[in-house]
């Protein structure tokens, strides 16, 4: 399983062997700078990539790879039944990434300033 770590400087997904066989790439980091976004995927977040897919779709369960839609890419890893939040990113590799999370809700507010921070 993936794990996303955030700290001050950057973002991080780290991907076990399996998951980069999959996805065809390796361990993703961006740094905070980039991050311009990020909000919960309500809904059902296998559901949330659009496009044509590099990487792995298994259907009802997992969504593994890139997404690639009208000049946009996308990296998604999300899984059934969890929750997912999407990054929005500003002169990365990665217009976006969609990640499967535990609790979506602390990644937003890891990743959004607070006001002494702005």
């Amino acid at each position: 399983m993936s794990t996303v770590t955030i700290t001050a400087d950057a973002v991080t997904v780290r991907l076990s062997a399996a998951e980069k066989a999959g996805a065809l790439r390796g361990d993703l980091r961006v740094p905070r700078s980039a991050v311009r976004s990020v909000e919960v995927v309500e809904g059902v977040p296998l559901r949330a990539p659009r496009g044509l897919r590099t990487g792995l779709a298994i259907p009802g369960a997992r969504k593994l790879g890139t997404w690639h839609r009208s000049g946009s890419r996308e990296f998604v890893d999300v899984r059934g039944g969890q929750a997912a939040v999407r990054i929005h990113l500003e002169g990365q590799r990665y217009d976006s990434l969609l990640l499967g999370v535990d609790d979506p809700r602390a990644v937003v507010a890891a990743l959004v300033p607070t006001p002494s921070e702005a």
